[in-house]
């Protein structure tokens, strides 16, 4: 008897723990992607009204034109913070190499061919992609070797 792929993936809590981490890896790169892109159109508006403004005898310009430099500044000092630009493109390319997993897994090819229970090198292979990716995250959190160099006495 074949079984399906419902049913061998049905109580499998190793290709849940892969269909979980698909699932967050997609929305929390959609959420940054949606972030990223929103507060550089906020950018872009703000950096755009200021030539105008000079070119108008608008009352209250120069004080207008000022705060929407602020704001520019605030706003990018936020993108930086937060790193929401490779947040998202960190977070799409583990999604995507997690759904590359998935697929070569259940059309046991590649690493998983042959294999009698493919279970163990899959836990494998999805841990190793997330681990990876913690690192990399880490890695971007932390200052760099010189800044640590420049605050020391």
């Amino acid at each position: 008897m074949v079984e399906t792929t419902e049913s061998v993936i049905g109580d499998d809590p190793i290709f849940d723990r892969l269909e979980d981490q698909i699932k967050w890896y997609d929305r929390k790169s959609r959420s940054a992607q949606h972030i990223y892109k929103r507060v550089k159109v906020v950018e872009i508006l703000a950096a755009a009204i200021i030539p105008l403004l000079a070119g108008l005898n608008f009352p209250h310009d120069k004080l207008t034109t000022a705060g929407l430099g602020v704001l520019i500044t605030v706003l990018e000092g936020i993108l930086h913070l937060n790193q929401y630009q490779q947040l998202w493109s960190t977070y799409r390319s583990t999604c995507e190499a997690l759904k590359h997993e998935k697929h070569v897994y259940l059309g046991k090819a590649g690493p998983y061919a042959g294999l009698a229970d493919p279970h163990a090198l899959l836990a494998e292979r999805v841990e190793a992609c997330v681990s990876q990716e913690h690192a990399q995250w880490s890695s971007i959190q932390q200052p760099t070797g010189k800044a640590q160099k420049t605050n020391e006495p």
